[in-house]
Order: structure tokens, then sequence, then C-alpha cells
């Protein structure tokens, strides 16, 4: 009866996980669509900030904010659906979304991984061989991927987030 009961309880628990991933279309989070990101409503200004923005024509989400190595980009996503999803189970949403240091990290290889040859010519050399830069690429060129700040669909704006 034991046996019965413990692999009715396993039954029962993959058959709620498997409704669960149906239902929210977990699939489409393994992909780079970024519409799929903007699924969040917390996620609308910067999707639309990205949408009318210059990277829109090379770049998705997953192409900036993910490693490209195949393991490493879906344990990223990983850590980022469980931080997602445990913000929206547990009610704390944040304001404003700022990026974690492990974050601007990949953001920033990706920003020379892209435009390595640039920075080599700004550097000098090798990027490799040169001085490591001493900011990330998108504290100046920050309009580049998402546009102007503190422009938002939502009823606030960034510029209020940040005083």
């Amino acid at each position: 009866m034991v046996k019965f009961a413990v692999a009715l309880g396993v039954i029962l628990l993959l058959l709620v996980a498997g409704v669960g991933l149906y239902v929210t279309d977990f699939t489409a989070y393994l992909g780079n669509d970024p519409s799929t990101c903007n699924n969040c409503h917390v996620m609308d200004s910067a999707y639309e900030g990205w949408y009318h923005a210059p990277h829109k024509l090379w770049a998705t989400c997953s192409d900036c904010h993910t490693p490209h190595d195949l393991i490493p980009k879906y344990i990223v996503k990983a850590e980022s659906g469980y931080h997602h999803v445990s913000a929206f189970t547990l009610g704390a949403i944040p304001l404003a979304i700022r990026a974690k240091p492990a974050s601007k990290e990949i953001v920033q290889e990706n920003c020379i991984r892209c435009h390595k040859d640039t920075v080599e010519d700004m550097l000098g050399g090798s990027y490799a061989e040169s001085q490591p830069l001493e900011r990330y690429c998108f504290e100046c060129h920050r309009t580049v991927a998402h546009g102007e700040r503190g422009i938002s669909l939502l009823p606030y704006q960034q510029k209020e987030i940040d005083k």
C-alpha cells in the first residue's frame, strides 16, 4: 500500500509539473525571442526601449544578457527564471530592475565580443594585451540597447526611481 501511495504521489507531482510547464509555455523561455522576455509586464519598458533602439536590428535579449556558450547560457536562464518566478510568487517585484554584478559582467563580455575590433582600435592593440577597461561599455552607451532612460510606458518614469 505504501508503494502505491508513493507511486501515486510521484505521478500526481509529475502531472502537476507537466501541466504547469504546458500552461506557462515553458519551452518559449528556452529560445531567444524577445517577446518572450516581455511576457512579464515589469519588462515592458526594457522591451519597448530595445524595440525602438538601434540594437534591435542586430541583437536580441539573449545576445546581450546571457553567455553564448550552451551550458552557461542555460544556467543563467535557469537562475534568472528562478529569481523571476520567486519575485512574482512572493510579491517582491522591484520598481526598478537593476543588473546584478554577474549580469553586468555578462553584458560587458558580450559588448566586447560583438565590438572586439572597435575595442581593440580604441585601446590601440589587442584587447587581451591591453589594459582592462575602467568602466562598463554600457555606462557611456546605455541608450544604444534600450533607448533613453526615463522613457517608459509605465506610470512612473525611470528618473523618478533613481532619486
